[in-house]
């Protein structure tokens, strides 16, 4: 990895073993509690996938088996199919005390922009105030200590902060602006971080407490290479029942152009110990 290489690149590298293996570091500071972040942890194996078939990821599910700590991992990858546009490959993250992550995906060279066929585009980006107007917020204090505040800049809609302060909006929305803290450009990889930056929308419903949600399973596409400039995200629910929820999210560049899209699966938060 070159001296010129952002933070995140740096703490997402990779190095190939041999055989479709691959050795890697959960970095410190990239944690919400200790715990990676579950995009940031998706990125690592994205990485060795990608390089397996020299091609970045368009459509990636993992499967959470559990929480990712600080320290090396092994990610042994598995091409399934490599065609001439497209390849789907296997991956599978583990540390020193077992599986952490399973997951599969395509993976293809990113579209430029140029349409190759009929659009359509029934959406929006959100309406969102200005990067200054809106909060400026890493996770809760209630989620615990965290080094992902200082590595991602989530920039909340003033609407939908609330629970920060004990005040959930009653909706299950969240909203606003994201990049790196060090403006780095955003690629592939860094837009399956971007997905996962902000706070869970569970938390804007009175009825459930500020904690950790982990993650069961998160899906994410991507659908063009973004612009430069700060992303506008939106993530909502509208089905929180059985102890778990489902939050989709919408990722657009400065462009205006839809550059990703997820859903993740999630245990609804427990309240902290007293």
């Amino acid at each position: 990895m070159c001296e010129s290489a952002s933070e995140f690149e740096r703490a997402s590298a990779v190095t190939p073993r041999g055989d479709g293996v691959y050795d890697a570091a959960i970095a410190p500071g990239w944690d919400i509690a200790g715990n990676a972040n579950g995009g940031y942890l998706m990125a690592v194996a994205a990485r060795a996938m990608g390089d397996a078939v020299g091609r970045p990821p368009l459509s990636l599910t993992a499967h959470f088996l559990s929480p990712g700590k600080v320290g090396p991992i092994e990610i042994d990858t598995e091409v399934v199919r490599a065609g001439r546009r497209m390849a789907v490959v296997r991956a599978t993250v583990r540390s020193e005390s077992g599986p952490v992550m399973s997951l599969l995906g395509t993976f293809a060279d990113q579209p430029d922009g140029a349409s190759s066929g009929p659009n359509l585009v029934d959406g929006a980006p959100p309406d969102l105030p200005s990067i200054d107007e809106c909060v400026s917020a890493g996770p809760p204090a209630a989620a615990g200590p965290s080094g992902f505040g200082d590595r991602m800049f989530s920039s909340y809609h003033p609407d939908d902060v609330g629970f920060r302060t004990g005040e959930p909006s009653g909706t299950a929305l969240m909203r606003g602006w994201c990049r790196f803290a060090d403006d780095a450009p955003i690629d592939a990889y860094g837009l399956l971080v971007v997905v996962d930056a902000f706070a869970p929308v569970c938390f804007n419903r009175p009825e459930f407490p500020v904690s950790w949600a982990p993650t069961l399973e998160l899906t994410v596409h991507i659908r063009e290479r973004p612009a430069p400039g700060p992303l506008r995200v939106a993530f909502s629910s509208r089905f929180i029942q059985d102890g778990m929820f489902e939050e989709d999210g919408e990722v657009w560049d400065s462009r205006g152009v839809l550059v990703a899209q997820s859903r993740q699966l999630a245990l609804i938060p427990k309240p902290m110990p007293a």
